[in-house]
């Protein structure tokens, strides 16, 4: 499998999947503002929609969208626990958080990104954070992780999000248990070795 990634982008979190999961995978770096991967190919050939990231398999199939990435690496190693089985309510759960983190938690850092973005908009938009940023917080009381005390990949993407409000200005002291959460995550040997390698590729 190639993993097509761009350091400190949303990749983060499929590419922390595959090193949970124990999969075998190459990374491919991808220059995003550009459109290029790192031997010069164009990536929107690649993946039309020209973000990352894209899965692509051994037999070529590519999937997009992090989060249905994260639940196909999850279901090829489900002894990794890092989705609950298919069809029980803790699988909808896992969905339900990887849905909020898509549409609420991550597409909201957008504004933050866009130079051209006024600075009203700007604390508007980390306002907006801000809110969805205190439901995951009122989620870890009395919990280690999203669904529990068993790491998913729900757990991975958020973790993604929070190192974003480090590049963004987000002050996360407002929410002790997140950082506690991130300090947890951060340590698990599959997530230093993602950092590690996509630190590597800068």
């Amino acid at each position: 499998m190639k993993l097509y990634f761009s350091p400190g982008a949303c990749s983060l979190h499929p590419h922390i999947a595959l090193r949970e999961a124990g999969l075998s995978f190459d990374l491919v770096r991808v220059d995003l503002r550009a459109h290029k991967t790192k031997d010069g190919g164009d990536y929107y050939a690649i993946n039309p929609k020209g973000y990352v990231p894209t899965l692509e398999l051994d037999d070529g199939t590519r999937l997009t969208e992090g989060a249905v990435i994260d639940q196909y690496i999850a279901d090829r190693k489900p002894e990794s626990k890092l989705a609950p089985p298919a069809g029980t309510m803790e699988r909808y759960r896992l969905q339900e958080w990887l849905n909020f983190i898509a549409a609420e938690v991550h597409k909201s850092f957008g504004p933050l990104f866009n130079p051209a973005t006024p600075d009203d908009a700007k604390a508007q938009a980390k306002e907006r954070i801000g809110k969805k940023l205190d439901i995951a917080e009122r989620a870890l009381e009395g919990r280690s992780y999203l669904l529990g005390e068993t790491f998913s990949v729900a757990d991975g993407y958020l973790f993604n999000m929070i190192r974003w409000t480090e590049f963004t200005g987000i002050d996360t002291s407002p929410w002790p248990k997140l950082q506690a959460f991130a300090k947890r995550v951060s340590e698990r040997p599959a997530v230093k070795a993602a950092l590690e390698a996509e630190k590597a590729s800068s």
